[in-house]
């Protein structure tokens, strides 16, 4: 896998911290050329918007990941809280077998870029409009709009991870299409604001954490496939 750039904002962020910056800077500009009356509203006014500027730099935040490299590794796909555990559950809808299960909650102040849990090559991409019930939620699972990627591990397996839209995120975005060769711990999309993200883990595999664990995306091991 060849080393990540330096990027220390996902590219989604660019228009919304560089519109706040702009609109703030403008807002400062005004205040200072505007009646005592206007510049104080001004002036409160590009505080404001100074101050969504840096909490969009630090939702956006993209931070550099190494991979372990141990053999079989699963990383976690997402920054957040683990909130279940399924050693076995049915999953029916897109690898219609049985499986491993573990949700990740994703809070607002968590990194939200969503990265590949495995080495493979994507075999199908499955986007469904939906519901926004709160993430941390059971029905989200099923009810909300979500975002299937379905990965061919390099060991044949298929490896599914959904990225679910939660109570205030109202945008998933996907950056991989089948077809695509990822790398563990690759960037593949992102989930704006608060989220979750599922991941189902087929065949024989021994997990590693359980619910209450924080982990990180890319470089926390959610289990080893076996």
């Amino acid at each position: 896998m060849r080393p990540e750039p330096r990027i220390t904002v996902a590219r989604e962020g660019y228009p919304l911290v560089g519109g706040a910056v702009g609109a703030g800077a403008l807002a400062l500009a005004l205040a200072a050329i505007s009646p005592s009356w206007a510049s104080a509203a001004l002036l409160a006014l590009a505080i404001a918007l100074l101050v969504a500027a840096l909490f969009l730099l630090n939702f956006f935040r993209d931070p550099r990941r190494t991979p372990p490299s141990e053999e079989g590794a699963v990383v976690s796909p997402a920054d957040g809280k683990v909130i279940l555990v399924e050693p076995e559950v049915e999953e029916s809808r897109f690898l219609r077998k049985r499986a491993a299960k573990v949700s990740i909650f994703m809070s607002p102040i968590d990194v939200h870029v969503n990265r590949a849990p495995v080495a493979g090559v994507v075999t199908g991409v499955h986007y469904n409009p939906g519901k926004f019930l709160a993430a941390f939620s059971e029905k989200a699972s099923l009810d909300n709009e979500q975002n299937a990627i379905v990965v061919r591990a390099d060991d044949g397996r298929d490896v599914l991870f959904i990225q679910i839209a939660g109570l205030v995120a109202r945008r998933i975005v996907c950056r991989v299409r089948p077809g695509d060769r990822v790398e563990r711990g690759q960037r593949v999309g992102m989930i704006k604001l608060g989220s979750r993200v599922d991941i189902f883990l087929t065949g024989r595999v021994t997990l590693r954490v359980k619910p209450g664990d924080r982990v990180t995306a890319g470089t926390s091991v959610l289990g080893v496939l076996t």
